[in-house]
């Protein structure tokens, strides 16, 4: 529960700074979803460190972590992009309330990848 609250605490600040960035991108003509993409390499860059130190504790090889890590984002990034694509560009759906929902459905994705699959705990 505790790493849940802590990844809960690190999520709301790094993702309310990364979608008003977000925001102001498209506000200033960027596309959405090369916004997007922007916005969640910065995001995901700064999230390393935050999540494997304070949020999972990690102690294990920061070198494969980070190899998983990458792996974990590039699904999660799919997985936004596809909601993206299926309700802005399909479906017709402003991208400012669809980007504010993939936050929040991504995050809580990555949250069970980080735990079970990025940052698990050797037995």
């Amino acid at each position: 529960m505790l790493q849940l609250i802590r990844y809960g605490l690190i999520g709301v600040a790094s993702n309310t700074a990364i979608y008003f960035v977000y925001f102001l991108l498209t506000y200033l003509g960027v596309e959405p979803k090369s916004a997007m993409t922007l916005v969640y390499i910065i995001g995901a860059s700064i999230g390393f460190v935050g999540n494997q130190k304070w949020t999972f504790a990690h102690r294990g090889d920061s070198s494969s972590a980070a190899l998983r890590y990458v792996l974990a984002h590039l699904f999660g990034y799919l997985l936004n992009f596809l909601i993206l694509f299926t309700f802005v560009d399909r479906l017709g759906y402003a991208h400012q309330w669809v980007q504010a929902v993939a936050i929040i459905i991504v995050a809580g994705f990555l949250f069970i990848v980080f735990k079970y699959f990025v940052f698990r705990e050797r037995i």
